[in-house]
């Protein structure tokens, strides 16, 4: 193994490898990741989670605690393609190390908070932070060592997503509930800095081996967004991240309101049955498209314009929903939808970008979804008092229908061409 003060200088194509690691050590990698990104969102549905209490015990307005969690998004947002960048020219393994102590530390202090100020300083622009330097890294380094089994590799990666937010909408609930919404943030905060220790002992160093041309933030930009399809795609994501936001934010206070269920069922409920659906989803849509896509790439398009189509009736109903089993029926079948778009949404992309670019490209795609669907609690939370959450709610099927079509036009007529210059 080559020691990072021995990397050889940047003339040549970077591509991230390490030659010395046991063939093992591409599922350890998965392992590892998996935890890491398990937190990463678990941590951000805390808030989301234990909101009820946080208005009630410090009196904060509902356009107030959307803009808590608007911060969090923005902060992302930006900060998330020098991410990707940062993930392009240095050790993955540092990076994603610092970043869970980082976010995972912030999340621990939130605990601590007691004004509007603080909360915005430290759950939005701390934890936000902290975040935005995880997934560029993450899926660049886990596509590195999973080229035959890429898209498999990605889903089971994205499935931490919905593990995270299952079971911390109910153990954030329950600790809140018995113990107060501060101790809900000192467990997970306190988890996520020991599993910290643990990843920046564990993986392997990863150094750029062989390189012939540096690519800073214009030229990258520029081959990016010379491709239609790149574009399109980013727009898609972004249209299924404003959704998500919205969904993620205020679906447990909606349920609270709506069937009168207590903190702890409402974050659980809210969670578990979109996120088991997407579960099934993702895991699915991984199989089936890594099957498909060896016969033709494109197919990666078809079945995320095919998923967020069918998902969008399934929005609908969830603010229309008279009863519990009406509106966990909608939750679970707009998660599948959902998770079978999710399993493509990097490997769609790294279809269409250049190896050494990865993590540039994912932080690019990021920082537009996440800026963008940063305005989604805000704007329920401006809503609530008027129209009310289950409009607001209702009518975010019409992003889901958008994102399909971006997606589409994609796929029918800027793919291929695209594609062919990434692999000239």
């Amino acid at each position: 193994m080559v020691p990072d003060s021995e990397q050889i200088k940047l003339t040549e194509k970077a591509v991230f490898t390490n030659t010395t690691v046991p063939k093992s050590y591409k599922w350890e990698l998965l392992v590892l990741l998996w935890l890491a990104f398990f937190f990463n969102q678990a941590d951000r549905q805390i808030f989301s989670v234990v909101m009820p209490l946080i208005r009630e015990d410090l009196s904060l307005t509902d356009a107030e605690l959307g803009l808590i969690s608007s911060v969090l998004v923005w902060t992302y947002g930006l900060l998330v393609p020098l991410a990707g960048f940062v993930g392009d020219k240095f050790s993955k393994k540092k990076i994603i190390a610092f970043s869970l102590f980082i976010w995972s530390t912030a999340t621990l202090l939130t605990g601590i908070c007691t004004t509007l100020v603080q909360f915005i300083l430290l759950r939005g622009v701390a934890t936000g932070g902290g975040e935005a330097f995880y997934a560029p890294p993450a899926n660049a380094l886990l596509s590195d060592h999973h080229k035959k089994t890429r898209s498999i590799a990605l889903s089971i990666h994205q499935t931490s997503v919905y593990a995270g937010i299952i079971l911390s909408g109910f153990i954030a609930g329950f600790i809140a509930e018995r113990y107060g919404w501060q101790k809900a943030f000192y467990c997970f905060g306190f988890l996520g800095v020991a599993l910290a220790v643990v990843i920046f002992k564990r993986l392997a160093n990863d150094i750029p081996i062989v390189i012939v041309k540096t690519h800073p933030f214009k030229e990258t930009l520029k081959e990016i967004i010379k491709k239609p399809s790149v574009i399109l795609l980013t727009l898609g994501f972004a249209c299924m991240v404003f959704v998500n936001v919205g969904y993620l934010t205020w679906m447990p206070s909606f349920l609270t309101e709506k069937f009168h269920l207590s903190l702890s069922n409402a974050g659980f409920s809210s969670m578990f049955y979109h996120h088991i659906g997407a579960l099934g989803g993702v895991i699915l849509g991984g199989s089936v498209s890594d099957k498909l896509a060896f016969k033709n790439p494109v197919f990666r398009l078809v079945i995320q314009a095919v998923a967020l189509l069918c998902g969008a009736p399934f929005i609908y109903f969830l603010g229309i929903a008279q009863t519990e089993t009406l509106m966990y029926v909608s939750l679970f079948l707009f998660g599948f939808f959902r998770g079978i778009y999710d399993s493509n949404i990097f490997a769609s992309l790294y279809e269409l970008v250049k190896p050494h670019i990865r993590s540039s490209a994912s932080g690019i795609m990021l920082m537009f979804a996440f800026l963008t669907g940063a305005f989604s609690p805000y704007l329920l939370g401006v809503l609530k008092p008027t129209l009310g959450l289950a409009t607001g709610i209702s009518w975010l099927w019409v992003s889901y229908f958008l994102g399909a079509i971006f997606i589409t036009i994609a796929a029918m007529f800027f793919f291929k061409k695209d594609r062919i210059y990434t692999y000239s």
